[in-house]
């Protein structure tokens, strides 16, 4: 008789996540390269190894019961826990991690990290370098999940102490922002201080949280206001350019754009604004000490620099000098 762990295998694990995203056998069949009668008997003989029904198939589509809701979602973990082990192995043999994940939230300079990754690959390092674009809170839950190793642009701290289940964080620098707008938008012409019932009457321009789970964060909103979403800051941004909303912007993201009068600084009544941004790394488990791997250690040796650390947050003038040029043309 087959036994549970003759069918739970790895392949049996993707195949059951490959029939749920394609909503039937035989799309799941195509898509793996395999006749539908030969998907739908390894099914079976995990069923009957189970002793468990994994699909409902009253209906058309492939729809999983739920003990196969908790196998796949307990599947997806085991895989995770695979793949952990054969990099935890590679690190151990060579001191490298095989990947390594950077969380940058859209405050971040991206010319700046780019000269950063440039000058890692140069040390033609066997580690495979991943950069994901996160938002808010996003940003740090990237980096609590495991999905990155080093996060770039957290709000606060982790901690108090610094350290978290693993994580730890340092400083970055402060970032300050102003309510800024198109010159040519209504509120640019009211009088100061601008009131939150006067703002509450124009659209205000909103960047949407990243984060996977909850509801994530809205910062400088009003009740009942009109908002623009968009995905990152520099979208925001070019919005608010365009005259499509008012909002707060990080002040050293649109200092050319101010010198130049694209955008309009105006004062409102509220206590100004200024975030202490950090950078938060994971310590994997298995790691030798508190040092990590490698490829770790060469990116935090790179923001010890007080120079990096302000160009990662200041060097924004590029993208801004081409949103001006547009405006004026």
């Amino acid at each position: 008789m087959t036994s549970p762990r003759d069918v739970l295998t790895p392949d049996s694990l993707s195949m059951l996540h490959a029939i749920d995203k394609a909503g039937s056998f035989a799309a799941a069949a195509r898509t793996l390269g395999l006749v539908p009668s030969a998907l739908t008997y390894r099914v079976r003989q995990m069923e009957d190894a189970l002793d468990v029904l994994l699909f409902d198939r009253s209906s058309r589509r492939a729809v999983l019961t739920a003990a196969g809701h908790e196998l796949l979602r307990e599947g997806e973990r085991l895989l995770a826990d695979m793949d952990a082990i054969a990099n935890r192995v590679k690190r151990v043999a060579t001191g490298w991690e095989s990947q390594f994940t950077i969380a940058v939230d859209g405050i971040i300079d991206r010319t700046t990290v780019m000269e950063l990754c440039e000058a890692f690959m140069a040390l033609n390092a066997p580690t495979r370098l991943k950069l994901r674009d996160e938002t808010l809170t996003g940003t740090l839950e990237a980096l609590t999940s495991g999905q990155a190793d080093l996060a770039l642009g957290i709000a606060g701290t982790v901690s108090e102490s610094g350290t978290t289940s693993g994580i730890h964080s340092h400083t970055l620098g402060p970032m300050r922002f102003v309510f800024a707008m198109a010159p040519h938008h209504p509120l640019a012409q009211a009088p100061e201080p601008l009131t939150d019932a006067l703002i509450g009457q124009h659209r205000a321009v909103a960047v949407a949280d990243s984060v996977q789970r909850g509801a994530g964060v809205s910062i400088g909103l009003l009740p009942g206001q009109d908002v623009f979403t968009v995905s990152n800051m520099h979208s925001k941004i070019e919005a608010q350019v365009r005259g499509l909303g008012v909002g707060f912007v990080p002040e050293l993201m649109v200092k050319p754009l101010i010198d130049q009068g694209v955008l309009v600084v105006r004062e409102v009544n509220r206590p100004q604004r200024v975030a202490q941004l950090s950078y938060a790394w994971r310590i994997p488990d298995g790691s030798e000490g508190e040092r990590g791997g490698r490829a770790l250690q060469w990116w935090l040796k790179q923001l010890k620099s007080s120079a990096t650390r302000v160009a990662l947050l200041a060097n924004h003038r590029e993208n801004q000098v081409r949103l001006a040029t547009q405006q004026k043309v």
